[in-house]
């Protein structure tokens, strides 16, 4: 018999067939599209020739860091181990992918310290990841563009990095009024600490609850974060974040401190903690870096003190600051808010130091891209630069000769500056070449076939107005007059002519934009 003497076993062989591998991309990962990786280039090409012009100069430093090199500064302090992706080298050693580009920076400094020339001053731009669970807006993987200055102790180089952060908000086209640097410093909120007997190594822990709680103060509002300093609080879905456990008198401390938002307020607040020399420590570095803002032209329209900005990881040691954009946006729910944060950073002088056994003084600061990005397309301060998708050179014939008359075509463009590409599909359907030009959007198609070649001429079809004239047909007469969108020029014309059609386009687009 032909058909099979066991059908069941035909059933089970067609069970056992394997499962088409499904697609998927990991959460909180994101592919990027072309527009989004220009956009981000013209992005961080205006902030390098800002860093640049303060004197940085570039370094660049490996993915995966030693595990114990990233040390106790990992983003999850309630979970040590945690909050980074890790694996064992060959040599059974753990290693991390990096969660921000400072730590991986303290260990280039203090491996190379000798070879570096003090003060040490570079910028790095590269991806960070956290293994923390994804949600609206929040990655595992985003890009962070970082300057750092290492061995400088004075705080005129935190002032400087301020300073740099207002210049960079400018060159990226936010006016003032639309961006303000923000500035506290650590040792002031240390110094509030032990004010309301927070103080030593066994309260470090509510230390950093307290810090987390003043961070929520523009999410949360001050009802928000006084649960917070309390007892704790819930939020709408019913979960429950455990509080800092304060006193009210103690909360009330804290939120006077919190809300003495301008200078002036604060010199008279911090008089209560004079006698606390981390406190005093703190307020003389604050009033020094007013001082140089001022000096420098740099007023509260632009850079202020504000001791609402404490910065969540724990290695901050002195004066922390934030590049905070200011305009409106409508978020997720539909509602208006503030866009908020798109950068921070402060002085770390105990992550280099960790390696060294000597003090080694360093402040930085982070902008996040693509946090950036997205407030930039909202203002329209990106991606305006025009991409024009390239000439098609088409395929008439598929002998190796026509093939390299094509090819030469090709290059000719490319080589007059134009983007150019010729056709690599199957030439024999010359109809799916024309609407892959137009699925690519491409501006102008090449066309040459054997009567073409043997005149030593080319069709050049202007894509653009031919799409625009088809929509306006309606008769023959018609039809026949939208044939000026498609004209024949001599080889030796063809760059000439083609960037002539080139720019005709551009000028329609700057008159309908």
């Amino acid at each position: 018999m032909a058909m099979s003497e066991n059908p069941g076993a035909s059933m089970s062989e067609k069970q056992k067939k394997p499962q088409k591998l499904k697609a998927r991309l990991p959460r909180g990962f994101v592919d990027r599209s072309a527009a989004d990786i220009r956009a981000v280039e013209e992005m961080t090409g205006k902030i390098r020739e800002v860093y640049e012009r303060y004197g940085f100069d570039p370094v660049e430093t490996p993915l995966f860091e030693y595990t114990d090199a990233l040390g106790k500064f990992l983003p999850d302090a309630d979970r040590p181990n945690e909050g980074v992706f890790s694996l064992t080298d060959d040599d059974d050693q753990w290693m991390s992918l990096r969660y921000d580009l400072t730590a991986p920076l303290a260990r280039h400094v203090a491996e190379n310290f000798n070879e570096i020339q003090l003060p040490y001053r570079t910028y790095r731009a590269g991806y960070v990841f956290r293994n923390e669970k994804p949600g609206p807006g929040r990655f595992r993987q985003f890009m962070q563009f970082d300057a750092d200055t290492v061995g400088a102790a004075g705080v005129q180089a935190d002032a400087e990095m301020c300073m740099m952060m207002a210049d960079t908000m400018e060159e990226l086209g936010i006016k003032r009024g639309d961006y303000m640097i923000r500035v506290n410093n650590r040792k002031v909120l240390d110094g509030v600490m032990e004010a309301i007997g927070l103080g030593g190594e066994e309260n470090a822990g509510r230390r950093l609850n307290v810090l987390r709680a003043i961070d929520k103060l523009d999410k949360f509002g001050v009802q928000g974060v006084s649960l917070l300093l309390g007892e704790g609080r819930m939020d709408e879905s019913g979960d429950f974040t455990k509080g800092a456990g304060l006193s009210p008198e103690n909360i009330d401390i804290v939120l006077n401190w919190v809300k003495s938002t301008e200078h002036t307020d604060l010199l008279s607040f911090g008089a209560k903690f004079l006698d606390n020399d981390t406190a005093k420590a703190g307020y003389d570095e604050l009033d020094t870096m007013h001082k140089l803002f001022e000096a420098a032209g740099y007023g509260p329209e632009r850079i202020k003190i504000d001791p609402s900005v404490v910065r969540g990881l724990e290695y901050y040691t002195g004066p922390v600051f934030e590049a905070e954009l200011q305009f409106a946006v409508t978020n997720e729910k539909g509602e208006k808010v503030v866009f908020g944060s798109v950068g921070g950073g402060g002085r770390y002088d105990g992550l280099v130091s960790r390696f060294m056994g000597q003090p080694v003084p360093a402040t930085g600061f982070s902008i996040g891209v693509s946090r950036l990005m997205t407030a930039l397309k909202n203002l329209g301060k990106l991606g305006q630069d025009e991409v024009v998708a390239p000439v098609l050179v088409t395929v008439m014939d598929g002998d190796t000769d026509s093939m390299g008359r094509y090819s030469r075509f090709t290059k000719a463009l490319r080589d007059a500056g134009i983007r150019a590409e010729m056709y690599q599909g199957n030439w024999k359907k010359f109809g799916n070449q024309l609407k892959y030009a137009d699925r690519r959007n491409c501006p102008i198609a090449i066309i040459q076939g054997g009567d073409e070649r043997a005149l030593g001429v080319v069709q050049i079809k202007d894509l653009v107005e031919g799409k625009r004239l088809a929509g306006e047909i309606e008769d023959n007469v018609t039809w026949r007059e939208a044939r000026v969108a498609q004209v024949v020029v001599s080889e030796e014309d063809m760059i000439q002519r083609v960037r002539e059609i080139l720019a005709h386009q551009a000028d329609d687009r700057r008159r309908a934009g």
